[in-house]
């Protein structure tokens, strides 16, 4: 008597439980029916959909709960009737609460049956679902209206394609502009509106391809119309996906551009135009500069060679014209270095240097240049970085803007040198901003300034507002190729009657300042250089021919190769004897520097010296660590280079 007692207790609590459970539940509506269709439980959730209390509905009949339509035909015991036989019924419709009010639900009907099979009666659980209904509703209405927006759409063809390429829909823009009919297009593949060359070279493919791996394909080609036309368009293909991420298709937009693209080709022709124009303008100005400095030094020379050549001439005369022509071929040499350092092909030797050090050297020079009417200050910030770049440029730069200072300011007045780190070079010359550390050197004066357009061109080479004879107008230009070629940039800030400031940024390096060598001394005798077996690499005769001659006045024994894979042959005949192997760098065939490296790999005990006066994989890559003599070359230069205290390393 007992365990019945304590079982019957245990299956109370059990359905206590399980009432409690069904309480919880507030979102749907939980509830059982007799076997003839009587509501028999209640939850909360079914007291909040319906608004009935569990004591006003509970023996009611569940039938209440649909429309006078519903019910008129019948759909409560057709509900019941679906669940007994089927195992379940479930369907979405109109339901009423209690105040009369009508909510869209989802209802799912099961059978209960006890442990013997026989029917007792039913669970139904049912979810307000109006929101989902509404929500459902209003994108059929958007769709609706996006449809309409689309068809009224005509300055684009959009249009669907389903997922082989196929047309599935088409607007009025796709009919205005392509020419098709819906009825004649729809069904039939995209690829009849590329070319024949381009379908053949399988661009349809591609362009979906595209679409599918990435998202979307976009692109300007000519297309066809159905007259047989070509047009230009702008195409868009984007790739469409279900819920399920399944393709579904492509969204495909194109525009007709052809218009555009004429007047942008009429723009392009016009900018050529200009731009060859200002091209040949500039190359004039460059060539009657070049020619006109040129002219003047070659005067000298000429002179001087005539002069020369006169007999009864003093010993001092002679020395004095031969020091001439030494002096005009270095200004010439500096000139063509300035040309190259404008058109930033000039081969730089970078190193680390503290600017700072660098600046405050330069004090004194800078100082005896612009002379004492004008005052030079030097303010360098107390961390002031170091800096990657070739050490000679930067002060030849320094010195070239100390004296366009010095010269706009005749009547004296006050240069200013200063150095800061910075954290981004500003916007120059409509360029964007560049972030990163630099290192910034202003050289500001407080003489006449520039107006806007002076300052447009000032960069120009031989652009010059200095009286004729007074400048080349290669300085600014030079600093200008300087700074671009370091990765750095220069920048100017003036106005008329207020001065002017020049700003050379240059790229911050981490890494730490050389420790500064003394220079060797030139040798000055022949008889203190050794005698080495020299091969000589140069193609120009005239040249070959004076560089033999000056090698074997300085007591070398040289040979000559014409080329690098003469002079291949030769070191090979020869074993690698020799002791320098002393070579051009632009060659037909093997370069000066690939000749160099071979050397350096097939005979490491024959040192290599380049030579040349231009040659852009000197300017792009610099020598390779190979010594460099550049041309023109004095002899004293020469002398260095093959004497024992030559440089091995470095430009000579």
């Amino acid at each position: 008597m007992s365990a019945i007692r304590n079982q019957h207790l245990l299956a109370m609590e059990n359905e206590r439980r399980i009432q409690l459970l069904l309480d919880a539940v507030k979102d749907h509506a939980i509830y059982l029916l007799d076997a003839d269709g009587f509501v028999a439980s209640w939850n909360t959730g079914a007291q909040r959909f319906k608004g009935y209390s569990a004591h006003e509905i509970i023996g009611e009949h569940f039938s209440r709960f649909y429309t006078p339509e519903d019910r008129a035909t019948g759909l409560p015991e057709r509900a019941l009737q679906t669940a007994a036989s089927a195992g379940k019924f479930e369907a979405e419709g109109w339901r009423v609460r209690k105040d009369g009010q009508r909510f869209w639900a989802n209802v799912v009907i099961d059978p209960v049956r006890d442990e013997t099979g026989a029917l007792i009666g039913y669970a139904k659980v049912t979810r307000d679902i109006s929101e989902k209904k509404e929500a459902e509703r209003a994108l059929f209405r958007s769709e609706q209206q996006f449809r309409l927006l689309v068809q009224g759409v005509r300055d684009y063809a959009i249009y669907m394609l389903d997922p082989d390429g196929n047309v599935s829909s088409w607007n009025t823009g796709a009919q205005a502009i392509k020419g098709y009919d819906a009825d004649e297009i729809i069904g039939h593949h995209f690829s009849r509106f590329y070319s024949a060359a381009d379908r053949e070279a399988g661009e349809p493919a591609k362009a979906l391809r595209t679409a599918l791996l990435q998202g979307s394909f976009e692109k300007e080609a000519r297309r066809v119309r159905k007259d047989g036309t070509t047009f230009w368009a702008h195409v868009v293909i984007v790739s469409i996906y279900d819920d399920a991420g399944v393709l579904t298709g492509f969204a495909k937009i194109t525009r007709d551009v052809t218009e555009r693209r004429r007047a942008q080709e009429d723009l392009e022709i016009a900018r050529e135009a200009l731009a060859h124009s200002q091209k040949m303008e500039a190359i004039g100005r460059l060539t009657g500069g070049v020619a006109h400095d040129f002219n003047n030094l070659l005067t000298i020379i000429r002179s001087s060679a005539d002069l020369l050549q006169l007999g009864n001439q003093t010993e001092a005369k002679r020395q004095r014209y031969i020091s001439a022509i030494a002096e005009t071929a270095d200004r010439a040499a500096q000139l063509t270095g300035q040309l190259l350092a404008f058109a930033r092909r000039q081969p730089l030797e970078p190193e680390v240097f503290s600017v700072g050090e660098r600046v405050r050297g330069l004090e004194r020079l800078i100082s005896t240049t612009v002379g004492s009417p004008v005052t030079v200050k030097i303010e360098i910030d107390a961390d002031i970085g170091s800096v990657a770049a070739d050490p000679n440029q930067f002060e030849s730069a320094l010195l070239n803007m100390a004296i366009n200072a010095r010269d706009a300011m005749p009547s004296g007045g006050e240069l200013r040198i200063s150095a800061r780190n910075v954290r981004q070079v500003p916007s120059v010359r409509r360029h964007a901003a560049i972030e990163g550390d630099f290192v910034a050197v202003d050289i500001a004066d407080t003489g006449t300034g520039m107006d806007a357009e002076t300052q447009a061109r000032i960069f120009e080479p031989f652009f010059t507002t200095k009286e004729v004879g007074k400048g080349t107008g290669l300085g600014l230009s030079q600093a200008y190729g300087f700074a671009k070629q370091s990765g750095g940039e220069i920048s100017v800030q003036s106005r008329s009657g207020e001065g002017s400031t020049f700003t050379i940024y240059l790229p911050r390096s981490t890494a730490r300042p050389a420790a500064e060598e003394a220079r060797p001394l030139p040798a000055q005798l022949r008889e203190e250089l050794p005698t080495q077996r020299v091969l000589m690499v140069e193609d120009n005769e005239v040249v070959g021919r004076f560089a033999l001659a000056l090698l074997e006045e300085l007591g070398q024994s040289t040979a000559w190769a014409t080329n690098g894979e003469a002079a291949l042959k030769t070191l090979e005949a020869e074993n690698g004897a020799f002791d320098l192997v002393f070579t051009d760098v632009v060659m037909p065939g093997i370069s000066g520097v690939d000749l160099a490296k071979q050397v350096e790999r097939r005979w490491p005990d024959c040192r290599v010296v380049l030579t040349s006066g231009y040659s852009h994989v000197l300017a792009e890559e610099g020598n390779h660590g190979f010594p460099l003599l550049r041309k023109p070359y004095s002899l004293e230069r020469l002398m260095e280079v093959i004497g024992v205290r030559g440089p091995t390393n470095a430009e000579a």
